[in-house]
């Protein structure tokens, strides 16, 4: 069982623009034709933050239509988020707030042995790498550049140093790269 940061990001390191938008990825990668069907089929637990969230609730219907549904995940999902938000129907949703070590025990249990994926952000991510929690990330890089926007992953990481797995083409425009997080501090 690995807790995942699986995203896309932009060359200049941003997985959003500044209002949310994800339309630069779109024209970048097909879903299909990338790692995502295998890896998804080894999440156990989704964790997301309310921006990651809202997005869904604001394109339910580009969702629906590219998925079948208004929520793509069968997966139990816990959102992080300190307001109220509305509840997409059909999904195991529950709304948390506060710090990720809460939560991991029942991540842990519901995801039955598979894998956590945190769907996003940058900063959650982050607030489980702080905790000693994140185990991979899995980086999808697109050949954009946003200028600005919402951070891939707003910490420094100096040590422990994060170790190169493997680097994965997916057509012109996408390079996946998936690094393991060394607890130890070394690269092995």
């Amino acid at each position: 069982m690995k807790t995942q940061y699986y995203t896309a990001t932009s060359l200049d390191g941003f997985i959003a623009t500044e209002d949310d938008s994800l339309d630069w990825l779109f024209s970048l990668s097909d879903l299909n034709n990338s790692s995502y069907p295998e890896f998804i089929s080894h999440v156990g637990a989704l964790v997301m933050g309310s921006a990651t969230y809202e997005w869904i609730v604001r394109n339910s219907e580009m969702v629906a239509a590219e998925t079948g549904s208004h929520w793509p995940y069968t997966q139990p999902a816990w959102i992080f988020s300190s307001r109220k938000l509305p509840v997409i129907e059909g999904g195991d949703i529950r709304f948390v707030n506060g710090d990720v070590c809460q939560i991991l025990n029942d991540l842990r249990e519901a995801a039955g042995g598979k894998n956590i994926w945190i769907v996003g952000g940058g900063d959650l991510a982050g607030q489980f790498y702080d905790a000693g929690l994140l185990d991979e990330l899995i980086i999808q890089v697109g050949s954009v550049t946003l200028g600005k926007g919402k951070p891939l992953f707003p910490r420094r990481i100096l040590s422990p140093v994060l170790r190169l797995i493997s680097v994965h083409q997916m057509g012109a425009g996408m390079v996946e790269l998936r690094y393991e997080v060394c607890k130890d501090g070394s690269i092995k």
